[in-house]
């Protein structure tokens, strides 16, 4: 097994930060590779299109503690668990960690692929919040 946490400091409170990015209708303006148009309910579940595929994706239930977890079935069905965090760092600053875990079928380049498109989402992410 092999992981790597990705982050972006935001200069918003945990809680705005955490309000907006659990509400799934805001995917496709800060999660592009997640989901690149509308998101929509099935049950308890959300389906989108990403740059995979057709996914569902299912949510942790809210929370007071800034956790984000998402569960994303791919296309060919294999669930990808994602650990994603917003942690409270003073007033006005939180830090949102998504923890990227390695597939046993990815190669270096896929990795990294999908490193580039996480670090790309958070910063995104930022920019959408900061404004």
């Amino acid at each position: 097994m092999e992981s790597q946490h990705i982050s972006a400091w935001i200069n918003r409170g945990a809680a705005d930060v955490y309000r907006y990015a659990s509400d799934p209708a805001n995917l496709p303006q800060w999660a592009a590779g997640l989901a690149r148009s509308e998101v929509t309910r099935v049950g308890d579940t959300w389906v989108a299109q990403s740059p995979m595929g057709e996914i569902t994706i299912e949510f942790t239930p809210a929370n007071d503690l800034g956790v984000l977890d998402h569960v994303v079935n791919l296309p060919s069905g294999e669930p990808v668990f994602n650990p994603l965090r917003v942690v409270q760092a003073g007033d006005h600053w939180c830090e949102v960690v998504f923890t990227l875990r390695r597939r046993p079928d990815m190669t270096d380049d896929d990795y990294a692929a999908d490193a580039a498109a996480v670090t790309a989402d958070l910063a995104t992410l930022k920019r959408v919040l900061e404004r």
